[in-house]
């Protein structure tokens, strides 16, 4: 088999690893024609039964077997053997792809054609948590690509013949792939990036091979010998000689440090023996002279002198942090004694994230009715979508703990620090952000998926502070008695968010469209899916791309992504979708959409409120339904149209079932039953019970 794209896996001892990283070549990347090498480096474990069950279910994996334990280079170089695609990426047993990122990936290799393309890589630390992604912001050929860290080995797609050509092989011992990375951007002569992430590594998962120091570490400078001695880099000028020196000293002296001890002057001479072979005659700086002159000894006392103002800064930092969060902590003391300001609200919403839902609603009700109460915002560093005009204050300085302390409403629809004094003359309104599909509040205990970062005992301090809980409907109003139980009063009023909606006329609709720049004729097709928890990060359940192409030239999809999920994805690449993701607005794009499809989101009852055609497409509602429990049965009680696969969401749209009078039924008895209250005016009676004081 022959194509486009070979991905080589070397597998040695990653049992517990193996078949999601095989899931993330084969099975989450949208048909892409991909070959899979995956070679078995005589694994003591089941490695070699998962890999033969893959093999005879997919003709797309050749197994390789080595008689004994080679390592991962050797390893790597029997799988090149082996390969028939174009491009080589080596991807190892314990790491995975992100889904989508081999079609990402084909597109960019078939229209550039490079001799490598370097990708962003992102890190899964030993507790799943996946940082952001390393960008390859400008990569360079040549030797001066030396000069710089290289690119890590799962972020390099290299073209096959260009290693068949160089005689390029992995080298054994301890950091090859760091050596070999090297030595393709030493030969290659065209280099494309791909920005956002494809591949993710683990290089501190427990078991992995450079989680602790080895001895066998100290063969790096054996594998820097072999680079500084290429022929590239002795035709180098002189200052870009000296610069990989540099960069191949630091590199080495950053592994000696993590040897064991016993290794360390040994590996220090071989390190100081390459240096002054391939160095200039007098280095850069005292460490880089002390090295080239062996002066073990000395360089570790110089080390430790360095080590002093750090040693000494850090705790000295951590004082002045400490000192000043000491300083505002009594400060907000102080205040808290002071009188309270009758005509002072404060407003936040989604941990302080920006201007947005019921209390940006409640905010702008109170305008009118009640002008006499000012408002701020609480908005972090970075907040966003904050109206000009808006008052903020920043979490953590003397405003906020003065605004926190005096006010005498405080409205949020998520939860304060629990530093967060509840003053009896004050008034707390949480407005909440959904009506609940899902299990919250006190029921969560029962679905331990749910629980990450949950705190029953800060729950149950919360909701004491609660003087009011805002409801949209009788459903939320019932589960809430008992999830969120307060001593306060309960709003049933609907929800100020969905204000907006309630009175949208068509020519809101044709203002919001217009900034989309959609057509008259064109059905505009909203997606809007929920996060899910057993997920660290973005797992897309549908294909936006396939979902506009089968919908035909006519349709507009617009892909509104889950702010959970800002670490990892990558953006449509279809000429009719339209990444609204950081859209400042979900009700604006509700207006300017003729179609929503979203799974377990509560957006569906917002949406609701406008009478529109609603998809529900949940392909995993079952496993949704068990890991994180549900208030009413979606699949049958659905808004309109309710779908399992890709084929049944397309066949929907194109036998006008989305829009029969079976989905009109099914909206309408939904709207009855979640959306009965959503006449326009709910802010309002927000405002007047708590502002106004009216009870009637």
């Amino acid at each position: 088999m022959s194509g486009l794209l070979t991905v080589v896996t070397p597998v040695w001892r990653v049992q517990g690893y193996l078949t999601e990283c095989l899931d993330s070549v084969l099975c989450h990347q949208h048909d892409a024609a991909v070959q899979l090498v995956a070679v078995d480096d005589a694994s003591p474990d089941h490695c070699g039964a998962l890999l033969d069950v893959r093999a005879a279910a997919d003709p797309r994996v050749v197994v390789v077997r080595l008689d004994r334990t080679r390592g991962p280079g050797e390893a790597r170089n029997a799988g090149l053997e082996r390969a028939t695609g174009d491009y080589v990426w080596f991807v190892d047993g314990d790491d995975w792809i992100v889904p989508g990122a081999l079609a990402v990936i084909e597109a960019r290799l078939r229209s550039e054609k490079p001799d490598v393309l370097v990708t962003g890589v992102a890190r899964e630390r030993w507790n799943r948590q996946v940082s952001r992604w390393t960008t390859p912001d400008r990569v360079t050929c040549g030797p001066a690509a030396l000069t710089a860290p290289p690119p890590p080995l799962g972020g390099l797609i290299v073209r096959r013949q260009l290693l068949l050509d160089a005689g390029l092989r992995f080298r054994p011992g301890a950091y090859e792939d760091l050596v070999f990375a090297y030595e393709v951007l030493l030969t290659a002569t065209t280099v494309a990036t791909v920005e956002p992430a494809c591949y993710v590594a683990r290089p501190d998962r427990p078991g992995a091979l450079r989680a602790t120091g080895t001895a066998a570490m100290t063969g790096a400078v054996a594998q820097f010998g072999h680079l500084l001695g290429r022929p590239e880099v002795a035709a180098a000028g002189p200052e870009v000689r000296r610069r990989v020196t540099a960069r191949a000293a630091d590199a080495l002296l950053g592994v000696l440090h993590r040897v064991p001890a016993g290794s360390r002057r040994g590996m220090f001479a071989g390190i100081a023996a390459l240096l002054r072979e391939h160095g200039p005659d007098r280095p850069d700086g005292l460490r880089l002279r002390l090295v080239a002159g062996n002066a073990f000894t000395a360089y570790r006392a110089l080390r430790a002198v360095r080590r002093v103002p750090r040693r000494v800064a850090r705790p000295v930092r951590r004082w002045r942090r400490n000192l000043r969060k000491a300083a505002l902590r009594g400060y907000y003391q102080w205040q808290l004694r002071r009188p309270i300001d009758e005509n002072l609200a404060v407003y936040a919403a989604y941990w302080y994230r920006g201007y947005a839902c019921n209390p940006a609603a409640v905010y702008e009700t109170a305008a009118e009715l009640a002008p006499r109460v000012r408002g701020v915002w609480v908005v972090r560093a970075g907040g966003r979508d904050v109206p000009a005009g808006v008052p903020t204050v920043r979490p953590g300085s003397r405003a906020y703990f003065r605004a926190l302390a005096r006010a005498k409403y405080l409205i949020n629809n998520a939860t304060f620090p629990p530093y967060v004094v509840k003053r009896p003359a004050q008034v707390h309104v949480q407005t909440h952000h959904g009506t609940p599909l899902k299990t919250m509040g006190l029921d969560q205990p029962r679905f331990p998926a749910s629980l990450a970062g949950f705190d029953a005992e800060r729950m149950r301090r919360n909701l004491a502070k609660w003087d009011f809980s805002i409801t949209a409907n009788r459903h939320t109003t019932l589960l809430w008695d008992r999830q969120f139980p307060i001593g306060g009063e309960t709003l049933e009023t609907g929800y100020p968010r969905n204000d907006r909606l309630a009175r949208a006329t068509p020519a809101d609709t044709a203002e919001a469209r217009a900034e989309f720049g959609v057509a008259a004729h064109e059905r505009v097709v909203l997606y809007a899916p929920t996060h899910r928890e057993w997920h660290p990060v973005f797992t897309p359940v549908l294909d936006v791309d396939a979902l506009a192409e089968a919908l035909g030239p006519d349709t507009r999809v617009l892909l509104r992504g889950h702010y959970f999920y800002d670490s990892l994805g990558f953006p449509p690449s279809h000429p009719r979708v339209i990444d609204v993701s950081r859209h400042p607005s979900i009700e604006r794009l509700c207006l300017a959409s003729d179609v929503l499809i979203t799974d377990f989101s509560s957006v569906m009852f917002d949406y609701a409120v406008l009478d529109r055609p609603l998809v529900i497409f949940a392909p995993d509602w079952d496993v949704y339904r068990a890991v994180r429990g549900v208030s009413f049965d979606l699949a049958a009680e659905h808004a309109g149209t309710f779908a399992r696969t890709f084929e049944e969401l397309v066949e929907a749209f194109r036998s006008g079932q989305v829009q029969g009078a079976g989905a009109a039924g099914m909206r309408t008895r939904f709207r009855d039953r979640f959306c009965a209250l959503e006449d326009g005016h709910a802010g309002e009676r927000v405002v007047r019970r708590v502002f106004l004081g009216e009870t009637g």
